[in-house]
C-alpha cells in the first residue's frame, strides 16, 4: 500500500484523505439507537486503532478535534506515538456569535481552548457560518472578526458550510480563509441544490474544498460514494470519511487508493449464499 496522496491548505501539507469523527461521537444521521451504537462500541483504544491504521496509510489529518473530548485527544496522540508521525488537526468549532461583548468573551475562550490542544486548522461549524449568511447582501456577517481571532491563535482558519453559496460569499468578498468545508456525496444527502449545482461551486472556487459525507452516513457503499467523490473532485480537494473499526479505516484506504492509482481495488468482498455461483463454492 503507497502512501496517500497530499494536498496543502496554506503552508500545512495533509493527506487527501481525513479521518471523520462522527462515528466516533455518535452522530450516524441514522437513529438514536444507532447514536447508541456507535457510543457504546467506539472506545479511546479503537479509536487510536482506528488513527493508528489511517496514519500509517500516510491519512494524517482527522476532522472534528474538540477540547471537550479529552479520550479523543489521548486517542490522537497515542496513535502519533505508535507511528512517529504528527496529525493534522482540524477544527469545527461552534462560536457565539450574538452581539455584544459577553459573545465575543466567550468565542475568545472556545477559541483559546482549541488552541491549547493543537488545532492546526480551524473552521467554525456551520450551525455558526450559515447562521451569518445574508444572501440579499451576498456576505458572511462579521465573520472577518472571528477570522482574525483564529489568526492571532496561530490558527489557519476556515470555514464549515451545508450551504453551498457560503464559499461563493466568502471569494466574493476576500475573506481571510484557507479553505472550506462542503457536503458532497452521489446521493445528495443532505445537500440543499442539486448534486452537479454543489460540482460546479466546488471547481469554481480559490480554495481547497473538503467534502464531507462523501459515502452519505452510510447510505452509499464504500466504492460508490468513493469512486464519485475522487473522480470528480479537483486534485486540491479532500474527502473526509469516518470509520467505527480499524478494519474498515483499511478498507477505505485500499478502496481510495485504487481509484486514485486507476485499478481495482483488492479487498476481501462480503460473502453470502447468494455470491455461490459467481465463486463456485
Amino acid at each position: 500500500m503507497g502512501e496517500f496522496p497530499r494536498t496543502r491548505i496554506e503552508n500545512i501539507s495533509l493527506s487527501r484523505l481525513v479521518a471523520g469523527t462522527n462515528w466516533f461521537f455518535g452522530y450516524s444521521h441514522t437513529s438514536a439507537a444507532r447514536d447508541a451504537l456507535i457510543h457504546e462500541t467506539v472506545t479511546p483504544d479503537r479509536m487510536a486503532d482506528i488513527l493508528e491504521v489511517f496514519a500509517r496509510a500516510g491519512v494524517d489529518a482527522v476532522y472534528g478535534v474538540r477540547p471537550q473530548r479529552d479520550d479523543f485527544h489521548r486517542a490522537i496522540i497515542e496513535a502519533e506515538n505508535r507511528v512517529g508521525r504528527k496529525v493534522v488537526r482540524i477544527a469545527i468549532p461552534t462560536l457565539n456569535v450574538a452581539a455584544g461583548d459577553e459573545a465575543l468573551g466567550e468565542t475568545e475562550r472556545i477559541l483559546d481552548d482549541y488552541a491549547a490542544i493543537g488545532t492546526d486548522i480551524c473552521m467554525p461549524h456551520q450551525c455558526t457560518t450559515d447562521a451569518l449568511v445574508d444572501r440579499r447582501a451576498r456576505r458572511i456577517a462579521n465573520m472577518e472578526t472571528y477570522l482574525a481571532m483564529i489568526r492571532e491563535r496561530g490558527m489557519t482558519p476556515g470555514l464549515s458550510t451545508h450551504m453551498p453559496e457560503t464559499p461563493i460569499y466568502a471569494d466574493e468578498t476576500g475573506l481571510d480563509v484557507a479553505a472550506y468545508v462542503q457536503i458532497y456525496n452521489a446521493a445528495g444527502f443532505l445537500m440543499q441544490i442539486e448534486v452537479d449545482w454543489v460540482h460546479r461551486m466546488i471547481w469554481q472556487r480559490s480554495k481547497p474544498v473538503i467534502a464531507i459525507k462523501p459515502l452519505a452516513a452510510g447510505r452509499l457503499d464504500p466504492l460508490v460514494g468513493l469512486a464519485f467523490s475522487w473522480a470528480t473532485l479537483r486534485r486540491q480537494d479532500m474527502v473526509c470519511v469516518g470509520t467505527m473499526t480499524a478494519d474498515e479505516a483499511r478498507e477505505v484506504i485500499d478502496i481510495s487508493l485504487a481509484l486514485l492509482e486507476g485499478r481495482g481495488p483488492e479487498g476481501q468482498l462480503q460473502t453470502t449464499r447468494s455470491k455461490q455461483s459467481i465463486t463456485g463454492d
